[in-house]
């Protein structure tokens, strides 16, 4: 779904002002697997809000909206009694990456899911873990994509070209934050040197700005557990990658940092950990690392660095990013809460053999152009065993369990791309 291009069956009309898109290229991504807390994973502007919540709240509260409110609701897992107060906990951004989600479309009087990658560029509104949660110029509901990212098919088909700077090794999913943020580490999309700290829940109105270019020190981690390794690294604006399908538990133990403690980077470079799950059985000692138990993250880079590119029909393993600040250690550009002394009990599952991340899913490619035509936006189906790509937009698929029906593809319109 191309920036600035209409749904093809949205919940509110692309025109009626909820939201406005940006012009951005995507950046380079980290293997792909992000957590939303990462710093700089979203970006932020100095101009007018991106996002009219309060409008959004107006048009779902009206009586004459109220079936579509009640699909709205369900496609969010809320009452419709709960939609104020949960809109008043969202925090506008705009994406900086090519991001697969779980779009939905208002059909009959439901919320119809289907998988799209939403370039970047486009503005969001996300929940107090980083989440994308609604699509702002059309109102539509957004869950976390769920599918295989190695298997997924994007086709740009009809003579449209790809959209400019697509890239396969950029698209990323995102996963919740261990932890509720308190603030979002932005990066301004029109100067990259500026950071945007933006409390969660405020529209930009209490934004503060920070040097992107500040470098911050690597803390000492090892012996600490992942979890609280991850919030150290996003209070001092830095990120944390590693490859497998999901992030190691947040009570694994960090064995390694590459580059080591007191090496000083730029905001939003990651650093690698190598981790190992604690298997003792009295005292909760640790194993020494071995292939199957311990893993290490993506090379450090700056968050500007270019990661190498890689065929769209190349298979690819996917990194994320896990974050979050803590007040004893926020520099220049923080995010999220105080560090918590003890993870959650909600860990993530055991890490894979030790690699390095590669690049993201596999993806065939084909976007849409000219926000003069109102085609439709991607629709998930899976790729089809021969011949030309079912879809025309930028269509996401998971082989096993595409649900939504094969659309045209949204024209893509002459955009001046910004950093």
């Amino acid at each position: 779904m191309a920036a600035g291009a209409p749904s093809l069956a949205p919940f509110f009309d692309e025109s009626s002002g909820l939201g406005r898109d940006a012009d951005v290229r995507s950046r380079p991504a980290r293997g792909g697997l992000q957590q939303g807390d990462t710093p700089g994973l979203y970006g932020g502007t100095d101009e007018a809000a991106i996002c009219d919540v309060e409008q959004l709240k107006r048009y779902l509260a009206e009586p004459r909206n109220d079936r579509k409110a009640r699909a709205w609701a369900g496609a969010l897992d809320l009452r419709t009694d709960g939609i104020p107060e949960y809109l008043d906990g969202l925090t506008p951004v705009l994406l900086r990456h090519d991001t697969l989600v779980r779009n939905h479309d208002y059909k009959k009087g439901k919320a119809v899911p289907f998988n799209a990658l939403l370039q970047a560029g486009i503005a969001i509104l996300v929940d107090e873990q980083g989440m994308p949660t609604v699509k702002c110029s059309c109102g539509n509901p957004l869950r976390p994509f769920e599918g295989d990212k190695s298997r997924i098919s994007v086709s740009f088909d009809d003579g449209n070209e790809k959209w400019k700077g697509y890239d396969p090794s950029e698209v990323v999913v995102v996963r919740p934050a261990s932890h509720e943020l308190e603030r979002i580490a932005l990066v301004d999309v029109e100067d990259p040197d500026r950071g945007v700290e933006r409390p969660v829940g405020t529209t930009g109105e209490e934004d503060t700005a920070f040097d992107t270019r500040k470098r911050q020190a690597v803390p000492s981690l090892i012996g600490t557990t992942f979890g609280e390794a991850s919030r150290r690294l996003a209070g001092r604006g830095l990120a944390v990658a590693y490859g497998g399908k999901e992030p190691p538990p947040d009570g694994a133990r960090v064995t390694a940092s590459d580059p080591a403690a007191g090496t000083e980077l730029r905001f939003g470079a990651h650093v690698t950990l190598s981790v190992v799950e604690n298997t003792g059985r009295s005292g909760g000692g640790t194993t020494p690392p071995d292939p199957e138990s311990s893993r290490p993250t993506t090379t450090p880079a700056s968050s500007s660095s270019p990661s190498a590119p890689s065929s769209p029909s190349a298979p690819s393993s996917p990194s994320t990013s896990s974050s979050g600040p803590s007040e004893s250690e926020r520099p220049a550009s923080p995010s999220g809460t105080p560090e918590a002394t003890s993870p959650p009990a909600d860990s993530t599952p055991p890490p894979l053999p030790s690699t390095a991340s590669g690049p993201p899913p596999s993806t065939r490619s084909t976007p849409p152009e000219t926000p003069e035509t109102t085609s439709a936006p991607p629709r998930t189906a899976p790729p089809p065993p021969t011949g030309k790509p079912a879809s025309s937009a930028p269509a996401t698929s998971v082989p096993a369990t595409s649900e939504a029906p094969t659309t045209s593809a949204p024209a893509e319109r002459p955009r001046r791309t910004r950093e």
